[in-house]
C-alpha cells in the first residue's frame, strides 16, 4: 500500500475535523450557460442545484473543466468524462491527448512501446495503414503528428504504406483539405524516392464516413470499411488531390460531407485495401469519432454491418480510446502514469470509501479517479458497486436511468457509517444529452436533481458534508452557435442540435451540517478547475493536501 519512497501519512488539518462522512458526487455533463430554451438544465425542474447556487453563494462556485485545466492543449479543446475524473482524482494536471502524442513522438518513445512493437511485426511482408482526419485542426488529429509517425514507421522498417483520408472542413476551413491532400502527397513522393512504395488509398469526407460517433449512424463507418477494407467506393481516381478537387466540384458537397473514393491503379484496380496480415493505426487522438471504426476493426463478434470480410489484422489506436471497453487492446501512446492519488492518500489515512455508478461511468468514479487503475489500494477500506446501464435502447428511452438505484445505494453506504467518503456519478445529463433529444435531456438533468436530493438528505441524517460538482458540460446547451451565439440552422430552418461536450465550467457546492463554520471558498482561486477539487475534498476529510497538489478552493474564516 504507498508506493516506495513517498510519506503517505497527510498532515491534519489545523483548522477542520476528521471522522465527518463526505458525500461526493459528480453530475456527468452539467456546466453553467446562459438560459434560453435550449439550456436543458435551466429549462429543467432542479430545485436542489439551484438552491445551492442561490442558498449561500460563499459555497458555490464554477470551475474550469476544459483545455489545460484538464491537460488538454489549448482552450479550444471540450473536456470529457476521462480527462474530468483524472484531474477530480489526481488533484494535478497530466498532459492529456495531443500533448501526450507530442511528447511521444518528439522522445521516439512512441517507437518503443507494445502497441508499435506490435504492428512493427508486419512491416516486414505487409502493408501499414493509417486511418484518420486529414487536418491541423488540432480537435481529433494533426497532420504534422501524421507525417512524424509516417517518417518514424518507414525509417523502421515499413516498406508498403497506405493512407486513409478522411477531410475535415469542420474544426478547420471548409476547402482545406485539398492543401492538406497536397502536402501528404508531395510528403508521400519524396517516400518514393527513397524506395517506399507509400500512396493514398482511400478518403471520403469526416461526416460521411467512418466518423460517427455515439452510434448515431454505423452507415457512416459501412462506408469507410468498403472503401478502406473492401476497396469499393462509387468514385475512383488515379489521385487523392484531384479527387478532392473534383467531389468538391458536385452540389451540396463540402469537406466534410466528401463521398468516399478509392485510390486506383492504371488498370483499375484500389491501391491499398486492407487485407490480412497488414498493420492498422487510426492515428486520432480524440476518441469520440474512433470508437465505432475500432469495434469494426477488432470485435470478432460484430453485427452492426456486414463487413463483408474481416481481415486478421494487427490493429493499434494512437491511444485508447474506451478505458472501460479496453478499446482497441493495443495503442501507440501510452495513457498518462498519474500517481499518488487522492484516493490512495485517502485510504492510506483511514478514510473508508463507497463509490458507486451505473455501467456507463463506473469506470470514471473508479478507474479513471485513481489514475487509470484498476482495483481497490485496499479491498478492507474501499467497496465499489456498479449498477447495470440499460442495454439495447438509446439513452433518451429512459432518460431518468439509473439515477434514483446510484442515489440509494449511495444513501445505504451513508446511514451506514461505515464509510467516510461515499462517492458517486450520475450520467443522465451527459448520455442523454449527447443523444441529441433536448425533451428527454430535460427529464434527465430532473432525475439527476431528485437523485442529489435523496444523498443530500442522507447526509443531513448523519451530520455529514456533502461535495457536488460535475466533470464537464454537455446538457447545459444543446443547439449549435454562431460567433454572436445564436442557434445555427440547417438548410431547411430547422436548428442544429449540439450532441458534444462543451467549453463551459462547470459548478461545485459544499455544505451539509457537518460542514464547519466559516468554511467558505477563496477568492484568490479564480482560474481554480477539477483538479483542485481533490485538495478540497481532502482539507474537507480533515487533511491538508500533499504539497504538489492544485491549491485547495476553501479557506476557513474565523467569525
Amino acid at each position: 500500500m504507498g508506493s516506495s519512497g513517498f510519506n503517505w501519512k497527510l498532515a491534519d488539518h489545523p483548522k477542520l475535523p476528521k471522522g465527518k462522512t463526505v458525500g461526493l458526487i459528480v453530475l456527468d455533463g452539467w456546466g453553467e450557460a446562459n438560459p434560453d430554451q435550449y439550456n436543458c438544465i435551466h429549462v429543467a425542474e432542479t430545485p436542489v442545484m439551484d438552491s445551492f447556487k442561490k442558498g449561500a453563494p460563499e459555497r458555490w462556485r464554477l470551475v474550469r473543466a476544459h483545455g489545460t485545466a484538464v491537460g488538454l492543449p489549448t482552450e479550444d479543446d471540450m473536456g470529457n468524462s476521462e480527462v474530468g475524473h483524472n484531474a477530480l482524482g489526481a488533484g494535478r494536471i497530466f498532459a492529456q491527448g495531443a500533448k501526450l502524442v507530442d511528447s511521444a513522438l518528439e522522445t521516439g518513445k512512441i517507437y518503443e512501446g507494445e502497441g508499435f512493437k506490435y504492428i512493427k511485426e508486419s512491416f516486414p511482408t505487409n502493408t501499414f495503414h493509417l486511418i484518420g482526419l486529414l487536418s491541423d485542426g488540432g480537435v481529433h488529429s494533426r497532420l504534422d503528428q501524421l507525417l512524424l509517425l509516417i517518417k518514424g514507421a518507414s525509417e523502421r522498417g515499413a516498406k508498403r504504406i497506405r493512407v486513409h483520408v478522411l477531410t475535415d472542413g469542420r474544426d478547420v476551413l471548409d476547402g482545406s483539405s485539398v492543401g492538406f491532400a497536397e502536402t501528404l502527397e508531395n510528403y508521400l513522393a519524396q517516400l518514393r524516392e527513397t524506395g517506399v512504395d507509400a500512396q493514398i488509398a482511400s478518403g471520403g469526407g469526416r461526416m460521411y464516413v467512418t466518423m460517427d460517433r455515439y452510434e448515431n449512424d454505423w452507415g457512416v463507418v459501412k462506408r469507410g470499411w468498403d472503401a478502406q477494407v473492401l476497396g469499393e467506393a462509387p468514385h475512383k481516381f488515379r489521385n487523392a488531390v484531384e479527387a478532392i478537387k473534383t467531389l468538391r466540384q458536385e452540389p451540396n458537397t463540402s469537406d466534410q460531407y466528401l463521398p468516399p473514393f478509392v485510390i486506383v491503379d492504371e488498370n483499375g484496380k484500389p491501391v491499398g485495401p486492407i487485407v490480412d496480415g497488414d498493420a492498422v493505426v487510426t492515428f486520432n487522438f480524440r476518441a469520440d469519432r474512433m470508437v465505432m471504426i475500432a469495434k469494426a476493426l477488432e470485435y470478432a463478434d460484430f453485427d452492426k454491418f456486414d463487413r463483408v470480410r474481416f481481415p486478421k489484422i494487427r490493429y493499434a489506436g494512437m491511444l485508447q480510446y474506451d478505458g472501460e471497453l479496453k478499446l482497441p487492446n493495443k495503442y501507440l501512446v501510452e495513457p498518462p502514469e498519474i500517481d499518488r492519488t487522492s484516493g490512495e492518500y485517502l485510504t492510506y489515512n483511514g478514510v473508508r470509501t463507497f463509490a458507486c455508478s451505473e455501467t456507463v461511468k463506473f469506470g470514471h468514479v473508479t478507474f479513471f479517479w485513481n489514475g487509470n487503475r484498476s482495483g481497490y489500494f485496499n479491498p478492507q477500506m474501499e467497496e465499489y458497486v456498479e449498477i447495470p446501464s440499460d442495454s439495447g435502447i438509446t439513452f433518451n428511452v429512459q432518460p431518468k436511468m439509473k439515477a434514483v438505484e446510484i442515489a440509494e445505494k449511495a444513501r445505504d453506504a451513508i446511514l451506514s457509517k461505515k464509510f467516510e467518503q461515499v462517492r458517486v456519478n450520475l450520467p443522465n445529463s451527459d448520455m442523454v444529452g449527447h443523444t441529441g433529444d433536448i425533451e428527454a435531456t430535460v427529464v434527465a438533468c430532473k432525475a439527476a436533481d431528485e437523485a442529489v436530493k435523496i444523498i443530500i438528505d442522507a447526509i443531513e441524517q448523519v451530520g455529514g458534508i456533502y461535495v457536488v460538482t460535475a466533470d464537464h458540460g454537455n446538457a447545459e446547451d444543446m443547439v449549435k452557435r454562431n460567433k454572436k451565439g445564436q442557434p445555427l440552422l440547417d438548410k431547411n430552418g430547422n436548428i442544429q442540435i449540439l450532441t458534444s461536450h462543451t467549453l463551459q465550467p462547470v459548478p461545485i457546492a459544499i455544505g451539509g451540517p457537518g460542514l464547519a463554520p466559516g468554511v467558505q471558498f477563496r477568492k484568490d482561486v479564480p482560474n481554480g478547475g477539477l483538479a483542485n477539487v481533490a485538495a478540497t475534498v481532502m482539507n474537507l476529510h480533515g487533511f491538508e493536501a500533499p504539497a504538489d497538489y492544485e491549491t485547495t478552493l476553501i479557506e476557513v474564516v474565523d467569525n
